[in-house]
């Protein structure tokens, strides 16, 4: 394994105190206690989740105990154990499904769903007089409530991951570049819960002390991966697409991690493809990765279509007060119109008006000139943090994201989707080149995943990334699992400027 040289820069003085600390045991929890206790919890709350429901359920139903209903109180006794059964039956306690993705998400949903259509067919095959009232607010509480908490605990995970707590512990091997480029992208998304702490390079360039551009040491080359895992206590392995790592050896890699239950990960070129969209079928022991083109179109979309237009029209009455109070406070503190319109570009390249509540001075474009010099942003974007042309009550709106409930309107007349790639100007599209124009096949979003990972801190290519994931990858679940974190990140206000 190869050594690092101490005392020449100051580069590789910082990579020789990463290797001395990598080399060190591991500083607190191991994976596997963080996890056991991550599913203990997960169990107990759902075991929580199934007694409250039945509870609830029996109350709106029966309203108390009687000499009729005592049949009720063992079915909500016995519902959290057949929800905990149909949770596990669907794999939502696998180690795969949990922590990250919207997997975990999806088979609570299928549990609930086959729970409720398994008590319909019992009910109707043996006679049983159910209550439908009772079994009506009881299962479908019971689901909502479990994503609910699964979700929350999921969140409390990721904070723990952002204080470098509860963390994998990767090397990764590959070509110097790929590796840095992947330890960039894990180090963003620190949510995933993998620290990557060093690297094995192909033999070619042995002797490599650090990996440019990210500040990692080497463990030398493909031959010493495990030993590097044995002296780092890595207990995950990255392997990125390299010819020098043939199937023979990735084989053999697997068999020498085994023993230690090490995760091997290898990691394919194809970028932002979801794992729906993915099978892996052998071909006389060789798996082969099939790639499923992206749903675009059909009874998805219409879907999506119907899921917008409803949610659209109930936030709007929801935030009617709102909206008014808004209008009203913008019209008290600055002249001009109360709502702002601009020519954004949607689905197919059409453009459209896209309706905001203003927040800038009436001549804030004629103000943009002056103030280019002073962008923030990068790309395309024009972004200022302490923007002179934001006007008192612009700033409140900003923070919290309420200059973009008037977009519901948007949505409603069907120009934009609650959720979707940002609504680019006419000029950001001029200057797209043809890969980026992929944004353009679906409805831009009043939020998206570039709202919900940082927002105006995003560095435009970051931003560009997450719309095209999202053109990829969209499920239905996914818009849901978008619009809570678009919640969160409302409240703490995020890269709101």
């Amino acid at each position: 394994m190869a050594t690092v040289e101490v005392g020449r820069t100051s580069t590789d003085q910082r990579v020789a105190e990463q290797s001395a600390d990598v080399l060190r045991p591991p500083v607190g929890p191991r994976r596997t206690d963080w996890e056991v206790r991550y599913l203990s919890t997960l169990l107990a709350a759902d075991l929580v989740v199934g007694l409250s429901a039945g509870g609830l359920a029996f109350r709106a139903r029966f309203g108390g105990v009687t000499e009729y209903n005592r049949g009720y109180l063992l079915l909500s006794a016995l519902l959290p154990l057949a929800f905990i059964v149909a949770l596990a039956a669907n794999r939502a306690y696998e180690r795969r499904y949990l922590f990250v993705g919207t997997a975990e998400y999806e088979r609570v949903l299928r549990a609930g769903f086959t729970l409720t259509a398994a008590t319909a067919v019992l009910a109707y095959g043996f006679n049983i007089p159910l209550a439908r009232g009772y079994v009506v607010a009881a299962l479908p509480l019971a689901t909502l409530a479990c994503l609910a908490t699964r979700f929350l605990l999921r969140a409390r995970l990721h904070r723990s991951r952002s204080r470098g707590l509860c963390m994998r512990r990767v090397i990764v091997a590959g070509h110097a570049q790929a590796v840095a480029q992947m330890a960039t992208r894990l180090r963003r998304e620190h949510y995933h819960g993998l620290e990557v702490i060093g690297g094995c390079l192909p033999p070619a360039v042995d002797g490599l002390a650090a990996i440019p551009g990210a500040d990692l040491p080497v463990f030398g080359c493909f031959d010493a991966i495990g030993d590097a895992v044995a002296a780092t206590g890595a207990d995950t392995v990255i392997v990125l697409s390299c010819p020098e790592l043939d199937g023979v050896s990735l084989r053999r890699l697997a068999w020498r991690l085994e023993g230690d239950d090490v995760d091997l990960i290898v990691a394919s070129s194809l970028v932002d493809v979801g794992g729906d969209r993915t099978t892996i079928r052998p071909v006389d022991g060789l798996p082969l990765l099939h790639v499923e083109h992206p749903t675009l179109g059909g009874a998805r979309r219409v879907v999506k279509t119907v899921f917008d237009r409803v949610g659209a029209a109930a936030l709007l009455l929801a935030f009617a007060p709102l909206l008014g109070l808004v209008a009203a406070a913008i019209k008290l503190n600055s002249p001009g119109p109360v709502l702002f319109r601009q020519i954004r570009v949607g689905r197919g390249g059409r453009e459209f008006t896209i309706l905001k509540f203003r927040s800038m001075v009436v001549d804030a474009p004629a103000r943009l000139v002056e103030l280019r010099q002073r962008n923030d942003g990068d790309g395309v974007l024009f972004k200022m943090r302490e923007d002179p042309r934001v006007t008192r009550v612009g700033r409140w709106l900003r923070r919290f994201s309420l200059d973009e409930l008037p977009q519901l309107f948007n949505v409603l007349f069907g120009q934009m989707s609650l959720v979707g790639p940002r609504p680019p100007l006419p000029e950001e599209v001029a200057a797209y080149p043809d890969d980026l124009r992929r944004r353009l096949v679906v409805r831009p979003g009043l939020t998206g995943l570039w709202q919900v990972s940082g927002r105006a801190n995003l560095p435009w290519e970051e931003a560009v990334r997450l719309d095209l994931r999202y053109v990829e990858n969209w499920t239905l679940s996914l818009d849901l699992v978008i619009l809570l974190r678009t919640v969160r990140a409302v409240v703490r206000s995020s890269g709101a400027y």
